[in-house]
């Protein structure tokens, strides 16, 4: 699986280096570092008013906030590894 967050302008003010470690993180406590390629993207043109964008493998997600982080790592990652 290849993760992809968007580190682009509007992302990086949105706080997409959070979401950048509390990916690491979770894909370290579940012990998938060898299941997941995590890497950075510029601007994917799926911006949103809040949040920041993610690419799971080909899926666009947008709107990831640490709020609702966990609900779209189980959601998206989890749920498919």
């Amino acid at each position: 699986m290849i993760i992809q967050i968007c580190v682009g302008s509007a992302c990086h003010i949105k706080g997409s280096y959070r979401i950048v470690e509390l990916m690491e993180k979770a894909i370290s406590d579940h012990g998938l570092q060898d299941e997941i390629t995590l890497a950075g993207s510029l601007c994917t043109g799926s911006c949103n008013r809040c949040g920041v964008t993610v690419l799971v493998d080909d899926t666009v997600h947008t709107g990831i906030t640490p709020e609702n982080f966990k609900d779209f790592f189980n959601d998206n990652v989890l749920s498919v590894i």
